[in-house]
């Protein structure tokens, strides 16, 4: 059966994609976009993910969540209003599950601290990475370097690209040099995003206990959702209530993106995916809705993001980082093999020992700073 068939106009389908950069026969059983969720589920970056922070360190818990389980939780909600919106359910798993490939150890605390180190180099920037993986980093075939993801897949991997990069790129870069729209699929996939992360970045700070449910009383769509549950479950505690809390919430958002999304699509009428791109964003939150994801945003930021614990162990993750890269660069020596840039070009260089600490986990990149610096360690 052709799944594809039944998508709506508007959808990404194989048949009308702008295909992959190195041409290959089709598959016989599965349409292109479900070869690439396929390709990204055995790359060697995304069984990284398992070990590469969200906010918690690795080893400061096994229940937080790490891009892994973060990247499994944003491809099931985005395959849920993908399948309401009659939008390609596998391009939107693809992309979700492909969009932290390129981020480093230590959350966002080690992306900052290597762009900061790259900065006379292009600098660093988590989605283009992710974009370099696929396109040639992973090492699996031999016909090519990278995966050889389709258009689409890789347009929504590039969710951000700053303007100088953009240009760098060539079709893949071009839309953000137009100020044109990607697929409804990858416009999903950024929203379904962002309602898993604000979502479990609470369920991990009541959990850590860096949270409290007295101060997140002060958030409003928190505080709104925990009354309904007191209301339905008297009596209930503990994680349970945490629990009951959350999911009433996540499924709050998707309803509102899936409603909204439906009256602007409606109100837009595309009629294929070339008009999506020329047009206005269709995937959105109401304005009501966006209002409370911003609160919320807010209150994360200033009472986790910035929590002291998590200032000690992000300050730690930053000077991990920038010891790790300068010796690099000082050394080239120190580095593996295939991680040296023939001919001693210093941009080169960089951009290798970028690759190099970017592909780490967060245990491997402490390791690494143990075997450098502490005299104990060989």
């Amino acid at each position: 059966m052709n799944h594809e068939a039944q998508l709506a106009p508007y959808a990404a389908v194989s048949a009308l994609s702008r295909g992959r950069r190195f041409a290959e026969a089709a598959s016989s059983s599965r349409s292109e976009f479900q070869r690439d969720r396929d390709r990204i589920i055995h790359c060697t970056a995304f069984r990284r993910l398992e070990y590469k922070t969200q906010v918690f360190v690795n080893h400061e818990g096994d229940l937080f969540r790490t891009r892994l389980t973060h990247s499994l939780e944003v491809a099931q909600i985005g395959r849920s209003v993908a399948r309401n919106l009659r939008l390609n359910e596998d391009l939107v798993e693809a992309i979700a599950l492909a969009h932290d490939l390129g981020h480093t150890p230590f959350g966002h605390a080690g992306q900052d601290a290597l762009n900061a180190c790259m900065k006379d180099c292009g600098g660093f920037e988590h989605n283009l990475q992710s974009l370099r993986v696929v396109d040639a980093l992973e090492e699996r075939y031999g016909a090519f370097d990278g995966l050889n993801l389709m258009f689409e897949t890789r347009e929504g991997i590039l969710k951000h690209c700053s303007v100088v990069n953009a240009a760098k790129l060539g079709e893949i870069g071009q839309r953000f040099l137009d100020r044109t729209q990607p697929s409804l699929e990858a416009q999903l996939a950024n929203l379904a995003d962002e309602i898993a992360y604000n979502n479990h970045d609470i369920d991990d700070g009541l959990r850590s206990g860096l949270l409290t449910t007295t101060q997140l009383d002060q958030v409003d769509f928190y505080a709104r959702h925990r009354r309904e549950v007191e209301s339905v479950f008297p009596g209930l505690g503990g994680r349970r209530a945490i629990a009951e809390t959350m999911r009433r919430m996540i499924n709050t958002l998707v309803v509102d993106l899936i409603d909204s999304s439906q009256a602007r699509i409606r109100d837009a009428h595309p009629a294929s995916v070339d008009e999506v791109r020329a047009g206005s964003p269709l995937i959105v939150f109401s304005d009501a809705m966006q209002a409370e994801a911003l609160q919320l945003k807010h209150f994360l930021h200033q009472n986790l993001y910035r929590h002291y614990q998590v200032n000690r162990m992000t300050s730690k993750a930053r000077h991990i980082v920038r010891q790790l890269f300068d010796a690099f660069i000082a050394e080239p020596g120190l580095l593996p093999p295939d991680y040296l840039a023939a001919g001693g070009d210093r941009h080169t260089q960089a951009r290798q020992v970028a690759d190099y600490i970017a592909g780490m986990t967060d245990r491997y990149a402490i390791r690494e700073y143990r075997r450098l610096f502490a005299v104990d360690e060989i």
